[in-house]
């Protein structure tokens, strides 16, 4: 029988608790997941027909408020997944002293069968059912942009949370990831890549660990394989490309692309902007 991801995460949890000597009912309760907001929403869409909208929002942890956590647009989102991905945000919070609960939420949609208008719809209906529930808010759960999400879509959420809240005052507030012009704030795009580059050029610095897997310390003269070149992946790869890291292949939902040696990202980056896709790249081979 296959594991859930939300057991796959406990079961870690259960891992590293072993280690320590508090009271098993309290790790119980760090464990379990606070909340969880099932939303089913009807959608007309531009041609008229109307189909059904399954999406999620799931707080795992109130110990410290606002929660926080991105929203996914995807067909893969699932209760489970909300679940998992609610709970990695308090221990990641956590870890780093951020005094923040952990959220995620998703909507279970393929972006590209949507027009930008019947995005803008669900995204409105989707801030309006967590309204009527207290799962957003400045001080209560704070969402951000995730997996295929963009920046405008938060400025939907934010002006949509702003027409239906008794203090507009600090509505703003109610999401992250805004565009600058609907205040959000600089860097914000490329943060969560940037982090990615951080954290792998901080483990290529521990000499023992390389030491193991036999390389010398440092970014430098290495080969990566990066797996998506969306907001992420492509800050990621551009980061490391820039630090002398070669990028040989990179992935995305409908196949990857290889050159062993090495992958100009910035010349992929106009490409795919262009085309919608990495594949078919110049002097690049498919796999």
């Amino acid at each position: 029988m296959k594991t859930s991801f939300f057991d796959q995460v406990n079961r870690n949890f259960d891992k590293a608790a072993s280690h320590t000597t508090h009271d098993p009912g309290f790790l119980a309760q760090i464990k379990r997941c606070n909340s969880v907001y099932y939303i089913s929403f009807p959608l007309k869409r531009d041609d008229g027909s109307i189909i059904v909208i399954d999406a999620w929002r799931a707080e795992h942890s109130h110990h410290r408020l606002p929660c926080k956590g991105g929203i996914r647009y995807a067909m893969e989102v699932s209760e489970d997944e909300v679940k998992a991905l609610s709970a990695l945000m308090t221990y990641k919070n956590a870890i780093v002293d951020v005094p923040f609960g952990g959220a995620k939420g998703g909507i279970r949609i393929s972006r590209a069968e949507f027009s930008p208008a019947e995005i803008d719809r669900i995204s409105r209906r989707y801030t309006y059912e967590l309204v009527r529930k207290n799962f957003i808010g400045p001080g209560l759960d704070v969402p951000a942009p995730d997996y295929g999400s963009t920046p405008h879509d938060m400025a939907i959420i934010a002006d949509t949370y702003k027409a239906l809240s008794p203090q507009p005052l600090d509505s703003l507030a109610c999401v992250t990831g805004k565009p600058v012009t609907h205040g959000g704030i600089r860097g914000r795009k490329e943060a969560t890549g940037k982090g990615v580059y951080f954290g792998i050029r901080e483990a290529c610095n521990f000499k023992e660990d390389m030491d193991k897997v036999g390389l010398s310390t440092g970014l430098q003269g290495k080969t990566a394989v990066v797996q998506g070149f969306g907001n992420v992946g492509y800050h990621a790869a551009k980061y490391l490309h820039d630090d002398d890291v070669t990028i040989i292949a990179i992935a995305e939902y409908n196949g990857a692309i290889y050159k062993p040696s090495g992958i100009d990202i910035d010349l992929l980056f106009e490409y795919f902007k262009k085309k919608g896709t990495i594949l078919g790249f110049p002097n690049t081979e498919t796999i």
